[in-house]
């Protein structure tokens, strides 16, 4: 079976390994793979050459996480991928929001690939409160004390 037309591309981010040379090449599946991760981790008009590649998820981290905002969700990834990753059928996006309270979203994205007819599912964390990781149990008191 040929696989080339599941590609071969640049790892990312970029990775140069000294025991071969130039950077680390991904291929076939793994391709793929790397490819909706950075899809679904880039704003459109981030990519100066490719302005409207991108999902848009960051302009969700504020909303509620309604019925309405996890369909919304659900509309950008499948509207990204639709355009923009032509190797792979979209058989549905789960939202798995049971670790709301922590601000971490699970998406799934089960797909299949056209031309080995293979079924796989990606899962992408997204954070919705991101570089919280204070410890805000610890009171700290600034005001000097009377004796």
């Amino acid at each position: 079976m040929n696989l080339d037309f599941l590609g071969r591309g640049w790892s990312f981010p970029p990775d140069f390994d000294k025991s071969l040379p130039g950077v680390a090449m991904l291929e076939h599946e793994a391709d793929i793979v790397a490819s909706l991760q950075t899809l679904l981790s880039t704003s459109q008009g981030e990519r100066a050459m490719l302005p409207q590649y991108g999902c848009n998820l960051d302009d969700l981290v504020f909303e509620n996480l309604d019925t309405g905002t996890k369909a919304l969700m659900a509309d950008k990834i499948e509207t990204a991928i639709l355009y923009h990753e032509p190797r792979i059928e979209l058989e549905s996006i789960n939202l798995d929001d049971t670790r709301e309270l922590e601000g971490v979203v699970l998406i799934e994205v089960v797909y299949r690939v056209k031309t080995t007819n293979s079924r796989f599912n990606f899962v992408f964390p997204y954070y919705r409160l991101e570089g919280t990781d204070l410890d805000l149990g610890v009171t700290v008191n600034l005001l000097p004390e009377n004796d």
